[in-house]
């Protein structure tokens, strides 16, 4: 008997082993900080453009997931509270060059565009502290909330299929309706910023 039960244990072990290696491959390609583009697909209803842009048919478009939760401040933020503007969904840490390397251009884009039914929020993750989060928002005058995701939760609840983060840092846009409109793998020029916003400011 016990010859037979110990290959079902080691089918068992394994498939826990391939399951948490799973796990550990979707956390590490989250906590990278990233520069480069990231791969589309013909099923997915986006088009994929240059440097990791993409933009989805208004026709087309999938509802944003439920993003709620407590900001780097210690507030409650719910971005559905945001629905009629355009929303432009920052995800960040302050650990990562990519962001740094970002933060001049939203700042600057987010002040400009808050007349025009747009705003901005950032998901902090990997930070460990808040106080790591504030001290980077307050050196780059971030003028925005973000939700403090240090588990990155709140990053696999976009829709399979759908514009999804990819790397640190990600920019995702959703349009007045709160459908997924555009995504950035990156960080973003101030030029590249205006051309995933202008459009959605414009849609009627």
């Amino acid at each position: 008997m016990s010859v037979c039960r110990a290959p079902r244990r080691l089918a068992n072990r394994s498939r826990i082993a391939l399951l948490a290696a799973g796990a550990a491959a979707a956390s590490l390609m989250l906590s990278a900080c990233g520069d480069g583009a990231a791969g589309g697909s013909s099923q997915t209803g986006y088009v994929q453009g240059k440097n990791g842009f993409a933009t989805v048919k208004k026709a087309e478009r999938q509802p944003a997931p439920d993003l709620s939760g407590e900001t780097t401040t210690g507030k409650h933020l719910d971005v559905a509270d945001y629905k009629g503007k355009v929303v432009v969904l920052n995800v960040w840490g302050s650990w990562c060059g990519g962001c740094i390397a970002e933060a001049a251009n939203f700042t600057k884009v987010a002040n400009e565009t808050k007349g025009k039914g747009v705003q901005f929020i950032g998901i902090n993750t990997r930070d460990s502290a808040k106080s790591q989060a504030n001290s980077y928002e307050e050196q780059h005058k971030v003028p925005y909330p973000s939700l403090f995701d240090p588990p990155g939760k709140l990053l696999l609840r976009f829709p399979k299929g759908s514009l999804n983060p990819q790397l640190i840092p990600t920019t995702i846009a959703f349009d007045r309706h709160g459908r997924i409109a555009a995504r950035a793998v990156g960080p973003l020029s101030e030029d590249g910023l205006r051309k995933m916003v202008d459009p959605l400011i414009a849609e009627k």
